[in-house]
């Protein structure tokens, strides 16, 4: 069954001399704010490695495919799902689409949690995902570095001079920044795409780990500070149906939600090199009627509802 429930999410990224998200079009220049100086990371970069993890930790389980994986085309998964609805590949009947659409949802995780855009060949329609994350953002300023690195290496096999063998090459990055990524999750278009609460606990699993196995060259020290914060609404009405209600459309704004984390850069630090440079602080004591705040501290505990966990050593209360 679907979730019943309206979740929103946040959670912050520690990154240290390294690339988060490189720009193609900047010279792979980690991504910025011109005006601010901030740093990004956008949504589709988070959600190539929530693929990428849950390729990796749960392949090969039923429905936990992923639609949309590195130089492979899309049009040979969404072709797999029409057969597997026993519909042709070509068949562009409003039952066919439907089906296929339906098939996909049940065999790749990615569609059920993102939703896709399945008419770029065999026509197995669009699906709108009940999963939307925002672009992480860096709480202040980030300086970009230019660096110059040396391969000692020949890339022709004629004889050369020791010092002509060195090439010069260049590495992007930033010494230190702290993203926040929010996330949202619908339960209304859950509905619409089967998105059941093993998901979200494989989305919540998949956030907290997703860097652990993402470690790269340009991406040598990044990872996920936990806990992750999760609200849930709950509904306040004493009527079942109308707290069920309540409980899928949300008991208040989003932004009323996010305001109570507060995450901000130490008086007495002047160049932060590590998210203990910052003061976390959560107002559990504000949280709306019909609101449940939660902290999941690693990937394979679970949540601790409307308290922070015991061994918490980041976040206060506010």
């Amino acid at each position: 069954m679907a979730i019943q429930n309206r979740y929103e999410f946040m959670y912050y990224v520690a990154c240290t001399n390294c690339n988060p998200n490189g720009d193609p079009d900047m010279g792979n220049m980690p991504r910025l704010d011109p005006q601010t100086m901030q740093g990004f990371i956008t949504d589709a970069a988070t959600k190539r490695r929530i693929r990428n993890y849950v390729e990796l930790a749960h392949q090969g389980e039923p429905g936990m495919n992923i639609i949309i994986q590195q130089a492979t085309n899309i049009n040979r998964h969404i072709a797999e799902a029409k057969r597997a609805a026993g519909v042709e590949d070509c068949a562009k009947a409003k039952e066919a689409v439907y089906a296929g659409r339906k098939k996909a949802c049940e065999l790749f995780y990615d569609v059920r949690t993102f939703g896709a855009v399945m008419s770029t060949g065999p026509n197995a329609g669009q699906v709108r995902g009940p999963v939307q994350i925002t672009y992480g953002k860096s709480l202040d300023a980030v300086l970009p570095l230019d660096i110059a690195t040396v391969e000692d290496y020949a890339a022709w096999e004629q004889e050369q001079p020791e010092d002509k063998l060195r090439t010069m090459g260049r590495k992007q990055i930033i010494p230190f920044g702290l993203y926040e990524v929010r996330g949202f999750v619908s339960a209304n278009l859950a509905e619409e795409t089967g998105f059941d609460n093993e998901d979200l606990n494989v989305l919540f699993e998949s956030i907290l780990n997703m860097y652990e196995h993402d470690h790269s060259a340009s991406k040598g020290e990044m990872a996920v500070v936990s806990p992750l914060i999760i609200f849930r609404h709950v509904g306040t009405d004493t009527d079942a149906a109308q707290r069920i209600r309540q409980a899928k459309l949300g008991c208040a704004p989003a932004h009323k939600l996010f305001d109570l984390v507060k995450v901000t850069k130490k008086a007495s630090v002047s160049y932060p090199r590590s998210y203990r440079d910052y003061d976390a602080l959560v107002s559990l004591d504000r949280v709306p009627k019909g609101v449940q705040i939660g902290f999941k501290p690693s990937a394979f505990e679970p949540v601790v509802w409307d308290a922070l966990p015991a061994d918490e050593d980041w976040f206060c209360h506010g």
